[in-house]
């Protein structure tokens, strides 16, 4: 027997949460075929199978905590069991449930008992499962296991898993397969508004009291919240956090990325964004300013010699923050590459603890959102974290006196003052400001 055991999960994660297993009791399992999904409070994380056999038995199930080193389940080295289907429900309840519902994942298996060809209204449906996936719960993501991203996906669009054409190995549901299937529901609405015959209207929405049981849901926050909610009250129990603002006016940047938009793509690959900009202003004025850079640790303070910016990115199930590893030695078109390719990576659940750690100091972009000014909470142990916000229009004040309509971004920096003094944070923020103004100073750092 070999038992499956969590392996160690990165620098201060210590236990995690089981998300889901691909397998059922009794399946077939290759070797380093994904076996099971855990939740930590940074990422997911996709437990290999160590050795080729038989799931004997799952000892942690769905919504379990575990610790590093403790045992998930055992394989049977060599066995031979079931096929997969490739939507193993990870439980006995699963798979009884499996025997007596007509599940939309029948129809991927290679052979079907007489049983379930008897109770199918057609013989032929086995072949075509539409029918009784619209039966299905409207969201079934949490009772079907899927892939991570693909889960994210179907959950985010608000689809049914069971209305969508699988076609990866065993019948699994691929992120291709959610694209299409949605491409095709976006060409089809067009198609079906062709007659010329004007829409039924709506039936008017039935009056009378909303039933109770529709007033409130109650959903199990998922460790990644639990986590946020915890490191954000830490830093307000901890720090003494404070916030200084300033405003940037943006018309220097907004006209180098006008004027070298095309070509910096073509020769690059990726379009010319204002984050390299404030990246590389942050590094230049925390290489000025020490002490924003720096965190304290018992009684003393470690001033760091590199320089981790954190980009704080915002995805379904809450926010992250991957990491850019000396960021000081990016060029704009690594610091571009690398934040897009981290955005995408967040939205899918495909991060690595590694990109997690290791930051220095934050940026969060709530401006994204719309939003005009905020105060940041720090990311501990940071001692600092830059909110920049939305682009707006103002009246501004020349310096000849004449007034000018200027696209201006407010700037919030929140700093623990038991570290950065007023003074440094408040010179941290002019020199960003200046940076911004006359971009021309990041190529020359001065």
């Amino acid at each position: 027997m070999v038992e499956i055991v969590v392996p160690t999960l990165g620098e201060s994660v210590t236990e995690a949460t089981v998300a889901q297993w691909m397998k059922k009791v009794g399946e077939e399992v290759a070797r380093d075929e994904i076996l099971v999904e855990l939740e930590t409070d940074k990422v997911a994380v996709e437990i290999p199978a160590p050795a080729a056999g038989v799931l004997r038995e799952i000892i942690a199930d769905v919504g379990t905590d575990v610790e590093v080193g403790g045992i998930l389940a055992v394989i049977e080295e060599g066995a031979s069991g079931t096929k997969s289907s490739g939507n193993g429900a990870g439980n006995e309840k699963a798979k009884d449930e499996a025997k007596t519902e007509a599940k939309p994942e029948a129809k991927d298996e290679p052979e079907a008992k007489p049983e379930a060809k008897a109770e199918a209204p057609k013989p032929e449906a086995k072949a075509d499962a539409k029918p009784e996936a619209k039966t299905a719960p409207a969201k079934p993501a949490a009772d079907v296991p899927l892939l991570p991203a693909v889960r994210r996906m179907v959950e985010e669009l608000d689809l049914n898993p069971a209305d969508i054409p699988a076609t990866g190995r065993g019948g699994r549901l691929m992120k291709e397969d959610v694209q299409a299937y949605v491409a095709k529901l976006r060409t089809a609405k067009p198609a079906a508004a062709a007659p010329g015959k004007a829409a039924k209207p709506a039936a008017p929405p039935r009056e009378g009291p909303r039933p109770e049981a529709a007033r409130e849901e109650v959903v199990k926050m998922t460790r990644l919240r639990r986590r946020i909610a915890e490191r954000l009250k830490e830093a307000q129990d901890t720090a003494a956090m404070l916030t200084t603002t300033n405003e940037a006016d943006m018309s220097a940047v907004m006209a180098a990325r006008s004027t070298y938009r095309d070509v910096f793509e073509r020769k690059h690959g990726v379009r010319l964004g204002f984050m390299s900009f404030f990246v590389r202003a942050c590094v230049l004025a925390l290489q000025e300013l020490p002490a924003v850079n720096a965190e304290i640790e018992d009684e003393n303070l470690i001033y760091k010699n590199y320089y981790n910016v954190g980009v704080a990115v915002g995805t379904p199930q809450g926010l992250v923050v991957p990491v850019l590893k000396d960021a000081d030695t990016m060029s704009f078109a690594d610091i571009e590459r690398t934040i897009n390719d981290f955005g995408r990576r967040a939205r899918e659940g495909k991060l690595t603890i590694d990109e997690m750690q290791g930051g220095t100091f934050t940026i969060s972009n709530g401006g994204v959102y719309g939003s005009l000014l905020s105060m940041p909470i720090l990311n501990p142990p940071q001692s600092a974290i830059l909110g920049m916000h939305k682009i707006q229009q103002r009246a501004m004040v020349m310096a000849d006196g004449k007034i000018e309509a200027r696209p201006m971004m407010y700037l919030a920096l929140s700093y623990d003052h038991r570290i950065i003094d007023g003074r440094e944070a408040v010179t941290f923020l002019v020199r960003v400001k200046e940076y911004i103004e006359e971009p021309e100073r990041l190529l020359l750092g001065i």
